[in-house]
Order: structure tokens, then sequence, then C-alpha cells
């Protein structure tokens, strides 16, 4: 982490911790080759020509390919069907070279995003959106877990925040990154509060928190006086207004002088979820091999 030139937070560098990450996957991998012993693989499929998509698809393929992942790329049309999209899918389920699939949303309209999902292999939800590896976490049996998630408590744990005790406050209550995100919060023994659009007095609520994750979707909607003195923010959000301007759900320059550490946007929490990403791959090809064996 580095000092803030806005404030007195420490500003968590998440890029510079996904580096670390990958550099340790990519030493991790070239032993298991070496030993001729297995090169995980990620099909990575991408429907409709959504620009931003592009963007993590390239950024997604480019990290795996750092790190020794092979990629198989599926880039289909916008007017693929969903019958055809599931059958695809089928089909990658049972490729042996195959160890995760990355379905990239949002799909095309007229496409049921959840049943395409839902058919994805748990084994090889390397996204871990699939309701099973969901389940698992709510149970307190994590296998393959969400990324974004997974990455926040990576980050949190670089920051040296302690959650055994601390008040938690997740804004934000979506499968992918609020639901996961709260499980593995209460999974470490923090306290944790759940807002959304309906929660009541939201900035009462953010005031008591000891640890605050923004991913609301919404453009600098947490104010610094929102944020308790000492507090630790991670900013999930990414939001881009129309002058191409990047911002989070967390107003930064107010926050960071409020904060005991905090994450930017971007730098913070992005990369770490591409990282969490190719340890999941290599965590579902290890597992894929051991029971092969």
């Amino acid at each position: 982490m580095s000092r803030s030139e806005f404030g007195s937070a420490e500003i968590i560098d998440g890029k510079a911790l996904a580096a670390t990450i990958r550099a340790g996957l990519g030493v991790e991998i070239a032993g298991l080759r070496a030993a001729g012993r297995l090169q995980p693989g990620l099909a990575v499929v991408l429907a409709g020509e959504d620009p931003a998509s592009r963007i993590y698809v390239r950024n997604k393929t480019a990290a795996c390919a750092e790190v020794g992942i092979r990629t198989f790329d599926h880039r289909l049309a916008a007017d693929v069907s969903e019958t055809e999209l599931l059958a695809l899918i089928a089909a990658l389920n049972q490729d042996p070279e195959v160890d995760g699939i990355l379905v990239q949303l949002p799909l095309p309209p007229g496409i049921d995003a959840r049943r395409v999902l839902l058919a994805v292999d748990p084994r090889k939800d390397v996204d871990g959106f699939h309701p099973q590896n969901l389940g698992k976490l709510l149970m307190g049996e994590p296998d393959l877990v969400a990324c974004t998630p997974l990455g926040v408590m990576r980050l949190l744990e670089h920051a040296g925040t302690p959650l055994d005790g601390a008040d938690a406050i997740v804004v934000g209550r979506s499968n992918i990154v609020g639901k996961p995100m709260a499980a593995l919060l209460l999974s470490a023994n923090a306290t944790v509060t759940v807002a959304h659009s309906r929660t009541h007095d939201l900035p009462a609520r953010v005031r008591q928190a000891d640890v605050v994750i923004a991913a609301a979707g919404r453009p600098e909607l947490i104010r610094g006086d929102w944020i308790k003195e000492g507090a630790t923010v991670i900013d999930v959000g990414t939001n881009r207004t129309p002058a191409g301007k990047l911002l989070g759900d967390v107003a930064f320059a107010e926050a960071v002088g409020r904060a005991r550490a905090i994450t930017p946007v971007p730098g913070g929490v992005g990369p770490m979820t591409i990282a969490m990403l190719l340890s999941n791959t290599l965590l579902a090809a290890r597992r894929r091999a051991a029971g092969a064996a």
C-alpha cells in the first residue's frame, strides 16, 4: 500500500497485489507443465459486440497467456440463439481440455443469462456464479468462489484489516458481488449489514461500519462524510460518465481523508478479479486432474 497524496488513507494497490499473485501462479503452472502434469485450459465465451465486454475478455485472455493458461475463445454473433449457446456450453462441459468456462456478461437480449449460467458444469464454473457454488459458500463450504468477492477478501487481508468482530457493510445485493461478499465476511466472523436501494438512512448505516464494501453500481453514491474515521473502504464500482471518466461508487477524494485504507478506481478491485479468475482456473484444473488420476 502507499500513502495517498490526497489525505491520510493508505491506498490499497490492487494492481500491484494482482501482479504478485499472477507471478506466483505463473511459477506454479510452469512447474506443473515441466513435470508433464497439466496445463489449465479456460474457455471464454463472448456473445455480441459490447465494447466493454470485448475489453474485459481481451484483458482476461492476456492475463491467462501471462501465467500459462490456455484459452479457447468462442466469439458468437449478437443474434446467436439461446439454443446454440446452450449447445456450446454442453460441448465445453464435456471437453477434457477445458478446465474452466467463462461466459462474459451481459448476454444479448433474448437470452436467459440465468439459464445459461445454470448450464455450466459447477466444476468448471470458475466465475463462481452457479447456484451450487453459491449454495456451498452460504453453507460455509466454499468451493469455486465468485472472483470479485474473493479478490476483495485478499485486498482486506493485504491491507491488514481485522474482520473478526468487525462491523462491515456491503452496499449492493447482487448474486455476483453483494450476496457472496456478505457470506465471505460472515465466514470471517464479521457482523455484516447488506444495504440496498430500499435501505433506510444509508448514510447512518455506513457511518457505523469498520469495513465498507461499495458495490451498488452508482457513481460516487457513498460520500466522504459517511465514512467512519479509520474504516477500510473497498470500492467495487466501475461507472463510466458520459465524458468517459471512470468513477467508483465512493467519492474517493472525500473519503480518502477519513478512511484508514481505501482502494482506487481504477487499479483496485478490477485487477484482483482477473487474478482470482486465474486462481480459480488452476484450482479447477488441479481438482479435475486429481479426479482423473
